[in-house]
Parts: structure tokens; C-alpha cells; sequence
């Protein structure tokens, strides 16, 4: 480890307070907006009450040590598909949050590819209310945005959701696809006067079905990534990039895959427009040759690309050019990987592997660890939560909620199926040796998991509404329309 930082004066403990704490996290090296210091963390009604500098008293309370550790706040994957409802044969919201859990991730944000799919305020409260006190973890939903109902986002309550998912490409989960080009033009518009951050899986079908009408399916997975080739990804991120200039939707692409689209959307975003990107642990981790070997296992989508492509993301990672990485956590079972190429569905676990497989990339990539723990925090923590809204989470600040992610940076342990929490029971980084290892996590304040005693916490994570959304003058103010309801919801 480098040397500590000192803590500044306003970060050492800010009132004459000596009450006793509900936690005292003693000891760590803390990873702050400002960087990494050396203290201790005084937790009181779910949240941070002060930061303490070494040597200074504490009061009493529950001890927590964290010598030796980074103490993170609780992470954020603003990009999961927990399947629920419709689809538990593959994932259970009680395993997706406990394997959220064990890598350090106290807050998710959940797709909209479920069955029946989220696209209107009424599936998202029917699914908060079947989730509700089963899961670990705090969570919020991205709506589905639906090419038959663009208006839908320009009155989209922000307390419901405040981001829309958007599919340009079909896959065996996506619910519906814009796939002409006034459907995505219509949500662009909507989504620019509701002030939804659209968030898309920005591959083009028509070059997709061309394609296939061409070559046909591919017989094995050395065929696969020129299958679904970079091609389909730049058309659409340029689409992308002019609708955005048109219309100045905040909008947000996920899992890019390219050198190309990483570099169109760094230009982008230089020009002024608010665009930005995420890259996935994934696509950080393997290339096209370990889809050529592991098959299944890494057949995503989009498709995993070449060591160049995975260079230029690390690159965006490292460079502060990318907001997010996110696990696309999208499980499935292992009958359903295994069917022939054309016809397995893309997708892997990956919260639970997601910030100790990043983790272990840069230190291999020669990142010092107080520098890596920075970036961690930055990419799963302000990036996310500044990008969707996310008061008090992603921040370890007074006054932020107690979700701190405890991370023994040194740990060398290999990843078994024994350690997967993700009901699938497997996982593309088995027999991976990571370095890192999360040992301790808190959320709202609460030890919810402890690696060595084998605790876990309540299932009692809570649905982070949006910002109510602002009262009109009287005037102004309409009668609601009425919900569409969708076939197969419930309540």
C-alpha cells in the first residue's frame, strides 16, 4: 500500500457528539471523494455521523475492525437482470442480492426484460411489491421503454423510474425492439421532454438481419463474434450520438464492446452532448479467444471482441472517459447454455465477480492499490449515483447512508462453483486466481454479510424511489391519464 493520506480538518469528527454509535467501523483505510485516508467510520441511524482521524476518541458502540482494509462505499451495479418476475427458474431476487452482496454491492439497478416486462408505472409497482422483503439489497428499476408507446416517457413519474431501457437489437430476453427508425426517434423525442435518461443496448438489428440473411447462424463459437461483428454496434452508436445531438436526451449506452463506439462516444461527449457509456466487467476480462474456448460461457451480447478492443476499454476505465462498469448479471441455466451455438442465450452472472475481477485487472495492470480503490469507487460509486440520482448512496461522506463494502486488497483466493450465490450455480470466471477479496459489507448501517462467520443480514433492502416529482401551479396541473395496463400484469 502507498502511505496514507492525511485526513483533513473537516473530515475528522464534526460535532461534540459522544452518544453511543449504532456501528464503529475502526481502522481503515477509507476511500473518500476526496481520496484515500486513513480513519474510522461512526455510523448512527443508517448513516455516516462522522469520520474520524486516527488517534482522535471514539465513541462507544459496536466495533467493526477494518485494519487492513479498504473501506468502500457500498457499491453500486446500475446494470443487473435479477429476473423477477417471470423468469426465477434462472435467478431468484434472494440469490441475485445475496450475490451482490458478496461482491460488495449494497445498491442495483434492475432491466426491464422480465416476464411480463416492465414497461409502464404499473409493472414497475407490481414488481416492487413482489420483491419487497425479499431482497438484500437496495434497488431501483431502469423502465422499459416500448416502441409502441413512446409517450409513456414524457410523463414518466419520476418517483416510478427516472431511466428507460432501450433495445436496438433482439436477444432471446428483450421484450421489445425499436427496430424502425421513427419508433427510436418518438422516444427520443418523449424521453427529452419527460427528462428520462434513456439507457440502450445500442446494436443495430438491420445489419444483424442482413447479415443472417447472408451467412446464416454460426455451427461453432469460433463463428460466433463474427456473427454479431462490431458493425452492428458503430451503426447504432452513430444513430445514437445524431438523435442525442437533435434532441439533447441524457441518454446512456451500455456494455460497449469497441474500440470504435468507445472512441465515437468519447467525441461525443467532448462535443458537449450529454452522452455517456459503460463498459462491463466482461468485456474488461476475456476476448474473442476465450469465447473460441469457454463457448457458453462467454457468449454475450454484445459479442465478447479482440485483445485490441479490451486494451481501448481499459483505456477509457483508467482514463475516466467511461462513467460506469456494470455486470450485465443476466443468469441462466446450465441446460439452457449448452444448447447449440445459434441457439444458447447470451448472458452470465457477474455481480457477485464484478468489482474483484476489476480489481484484480488493474493491479495486474500495474495501478497502485490506493489509486485502484479510487477508480473503484468512482466508476461503482459517484459515477452510477450521480448518473441516476441515487441521493446518499455511492459516497463516503457524513451524512451519506451507512453501505460500506469492507475489501482486504491483498486476498489471493480461485473462484469455485462453490462460491457462486447466483442461483445458476456457475460462473465464467471459475478457476480464475483474484486478488482482493470482499470480507465485510454493511448496508443502512447493518453487517449484511460477513465472509468469515458465514452471516448474512435481513432481506430488508428497500426501493429507492425517484425524486417526487415537482408540484405544478395550479393551472398547469392536469388530471393523471389513466395506466395502461399490460397483459399478464399483476398487483
Amino acid at each position: 500500500m502507498t502511505s496514507p493520506s492525511p485526513i483533513s480538518p473537516d473530515s475528522s469528527l464534526i460535532s461534540p457528539d459522544s452518544s453511543p454509535a449504532d456501528l464503529v467501523v475502526e481502522g481503515g483505510r477509507l476511500v473518500t471523494p476526496e481520496g484515500v485516508i486513513e480513519g474510522s467510520v461512526v455510523v448512527r441511524d443508517g448513516r455516516v455521523a462522522a469520520i474520524v482521524a486516527p488517534g482522535a476518541p471514539l465513541p462507544a458502540g459496536p466495533r467493526l475492525p477494518a485494519a487492513g482494509r479498504y473501506v468502500l462505499p457500498g457499491l453500486i451495479d446500475s446494470h443487473v437482470h435479477f429476473r423477477t418476475p417471470g423468469l426465477e427458474h434462472k435467478e431468484t431476487w434472494e440469490n441475485g442480492s445475496r450475490a451482490a452482496l458478496a461482491g460488495g454491492v449494497t445498491t442495483v439497478m434492475d432491466m426491464p426484460n422480465t416476464r411480463p416486462p416492465s414497461l409502464d408505472a404499473a409493472t414497475l409497482r407490481a414488481k416492487a411489491a413482489q420483491i419487497a422483503g425479499r431482497s438484500y439489497v437496495d434497488h431501483r428499476f431502469h423502465m422499459g421503454a416500448d416502441p409502441d408507446h413512446p409517450e409513456v416517457l414524457a410523463d414518466l413519474a419520476p418517483e416510478v423510474a427516472t431511466s428507460a431501457k432501450a433495445f436496438m437489437a433482439g436477444h432471446h430476453t428483450a421484450p421489445v425492439v425499436f427496430r424502425e427508425a421513427h419508433q427510436l426517434e418518438a422516444a427520443f423525442a418523449a424521453a427529452a421532454r419527460g427528462g428520462v435518461r434513456l439507457v440502450l443496448h445500442a446494436e443495430d438489428q438491420h445489419v444483424f438481419d442482413l447479415l443472417d440473411s447472408h451467412t446464416g447462424d454460426p455451427d461453432s463459437y469460433d463463428g460466433y463474434e463474427p456473427h454479431r461483428p462490431r458493425s452492428g454496434a458503430i451503426v447504432a452508436v452513430a444513430k445514437v450520438v445524431q438523435l442525442v445531438r437533435t434532441y439533447g436526451t441524457k441518454t446512456h449506452i451500455l456494455h460497449v464492446s469497441s474500440a470504435e463506439e468507445t472512441d465515437l462516444l468519447v467525441a461525443a461527449a467532448a462535443e458537449g452532448l450529454p452522452i455517456s457509456f459503460e463498459v462491463t466487467g466482461h468485456h474488461l476480462a476475456f476476448t474473442d479467444h476465450d469465447t473460441a474456448l469457454r463457448g457458453p460461457r462467454t457468449r454475450l451480447s454484445p459479442a465478447i471482441r479482440a485483445p485490441r478492443d479490451r486494451d481501448r476499454l481499459w483505456q477509457a476505465v483508467l482514463g475516466g472517459e467511461a462513467s460506469t462498469i456494470g455486470s450485465d448479471h443476466a443468469p441462466h441455466t446450465v441446460e439452457e447454455k449448452n444448447r447449440p451455438p445459434a441457439e444458447a442465450p447470451p448472458g452470465l452472472p457477474g455481480v457477485q465477480e464484478l468489482a474483484v475481477s476489476v480489481w484484480t485487472g488493474m493491479l495486474a495492470r500495474g495501478i497502485a492499490p490506493d489509486a485502484a480503490a479510487v477508480h473503484l469507487a468512482r466508476l461503482m460509486g459517484t459515477g452510477p449515483a450521480d448518473l441516476f440520482g441515487l441521493a446518499g448512496k455511492g459516497r463516503l461522506t457524513v451524512g451519506s447512508d451507512a453501505d460500506l463494502a469492507l475489501l482486504d486488497p491483498a486476498a489471493r483466493w480461485q473462484l469455485s462453483a462453490s462460491h457462486v450465490e447466483s442461483l445458476c450455480g456457475w460462473s465464467a470466471y471459475e478457476g480464475w486466481m483474484f486478488t482482493g477479496r470482499f470480507t465485510t459489507v454493511v448496508r443502512g448501517g447493518h453487517i449484511a454479510w460477513d465472509l468469515e462467520r458465514g452471516t448474512l443480514g435481513e432481506p430488508s433492502g428497500r426501493w429507492l424511489t425517484g425524486p417526487p416529482a415537482p408540484d405544478l401551479p395550479a393551472e398547469e396541473a392536469q388530471a393523471p391519464e389513466p395506466v395502461r395496463e399490460l397483459e399478464g400484469a399483476t398487483r
